[in-house]
């Protein structure tokens, strides 16, 4: 029998280090189970719970699914004339925490009369912690603008190095416009990726090779951000090489002593190494050290575990994260990381087979949303903290997917406290994911730039 869990979490104070207890609760789906049904075992209210969810009309649900349960402390009914900003002054909240605890309202600030809208919630966390993610220039804007208001950074994807060592600018213009408009700092993404998409050794080998090119390279991007308005740079150079690992954290030094120079900080974006001697061009040019003794902050990509090529499993599997981490911490003060979170699953065709199988990317909803059309039951393993399920498709194709849902959003972000880590970053921002921000917004006190302006209505 599938039952409905109660998890409980010790969070850090703010600022005094002590501990409070903050009771969280997820509900796992059950037969026969409705929205309805599962509000009235809590005491709460159908709407509270498809908001928190991402839920959408009629409301199906699938068995073993789970749900957010989140209780408001103070809720208050849209009048006549009400807008998010006249509830904001009433309550002396910010309409970004308003936009944050209603989440049915995609980021606008736009009030129906009649609605229900959430002030505030029970047990709401006070420690702080930074939001990070990135997007493609091609990401819908509605499901940008849902998530920006949880967001202290937006990182465009992706700045690359052009074959002379030039830069190469993507089309940033309306992510630049959505991020001041939320209130999240833009950071330039400096990376390898070349013309057609892919991370070049050979581009980073060139430029690490000449000090004249990396001068000239840190100069452009320094007058880039002050043209275009970057409050950070984000540092990603992937399958460096063993070779090039000394001269890639010098370059990241110089980097950032020419972003500190400015008033910003400097990021940088490191494999998910083990151990100081990994083997794999992906880890071998990523001296954890150096990289963080030449950086203000680290993203450790802790996820692609199970990815395009590889057989079916968790992308992120805690005892695979974890290890990560312990070693992570050996290396580099842990108030500086930026915890990697996946935000989404894959989905396999079964049997596997090495060379020929591909799976195909999907959002954390989507994967429910096919769990639901296939009556598929969506199972949870314990080891991994993932969820996964199998179907079988319409050719009579066996499929198994994996996913995050809100149970394993909790066991990673549970992590941030518990390792004293600065924030969490997202890759990405592309798809939709609810749960996993309402949660964040229920466990921390996610940090916002002081004088954010807010989207108008």
């Amino acid at each position: 029998m599938i039952l409905p869990c109660t998890l409980s979490l010790l969070l850090s104070g703010a600022y005094n280090g002590e501990k409070e207890v903050k009771l969280m609760q997820i509900h796992v789906v059950r037969p026969g189970e409705t929205v309805s049904a599962i509000a009235a075992q809590y005491g709460a209210a159908p709407d509270i719970i498809t908001r928190y969810n991402g839920l959408k009309p009629p409301y199906p649900l699938a068995v073993g699914q789970s749900l957010l349960i989140l209780q408001p402390a103070v809720t208050t009914t849209a009048g006549p004339g009400d807008t998010l900003f006249s509830l904001a002054r009433r309550f002396q909240v910010s309409v970004l925490q308003l936009l944050r605890l209603n989440p049915q309202l995609m980021g606008s600030a736009r009030l129906r009369q009649g609605e229900t809208v959430v002030i505030s919630l029970q047990d709401q966390g006070t420690r702080p912690v930074e939001v990070s993610g990135y997007a493609y220039a091609n990401v819908r804007e509605q499901v940008l603008r849902s998530i920006l208001p949880y967001a202290t950074f937006l990182v465009p994807f992706s700045y690359g190095v052009d074959a002379g060592g030039g830069l190469v600018r993507p089309r940033d213009d309306r992510l630049l416009a959505l991020s001041r408009q939320y209130g999240a700092l833009p950071l330039l993404h400096l990376s390898t990726i070349t013309e057609e998409g892919s991370f070049s050794t050979q581009r980073a080998s060139d430029l690490l090779g000449s000090y004249q090119r990396q001068q000239e390279l840190a100069d452009a991007v320094a007058a880039q951000m002050l043209r275009l308005g970057y409050e950070g740079l984000d540092v990603d150079f992937e399958f460096v090489g063993r070779e090039n690992a000394d001269a890639y954290a010098a370059f990241v030094g110089l980097l950032r002593d020419r972003v500190n120079a400015l008033g910003f900080e400097l990021i940088t974006a490191l494999a998910p190494k083990t151990s100081p001697g990994q083997p794999g061009v992906l880890y071998e040019g990523h001296d954890y050290a150096a990289l963080a003794a030449n950086s203000d902050a680290l993203l450790l990509m802790t996820y692609e575990w199970g990815y395009t090529y590889g057989p079916a499993m968790a992308v992120a599997p805690l005892p695979s994260v974890r290890r990560v981490l312990d070693y992570a911490v050996t290396e580099m003060p842990p108030e500086k990381i930026f915890l990697g979170f996946p935000n989404y699953g894959y989905d396999w065709i079964l049997p596997y087979i090495s060379g020929q199988s591909r799976a195909r990317s999907i959002g954390n909803e989507e994967a429910v949303d096919i769990a639901i059309r296939y009556g598929a039951e969506i199972r949870y393993d314990e080891t991994a903290q993932s969820p996964y399920f199998y179907y079988t498709d319409e050719e009579n194709r066996v499929h198994e997917v994996w996913f995050e849902d809100a149970r394993s959003c909790y066991a990673k972000f549970s992590l941030i406290p518990s390792y004293g880590f600065r924030g969490v970053g997202y890759w990405n921002f592309m798809r939709p994911f609810t749960a996993s921000f309402s949660l964040l917004t229920q466990m921390f006190d996610l940090v916002k730039r002081p004088t954010a302006p807010v989207p108008q209505p």
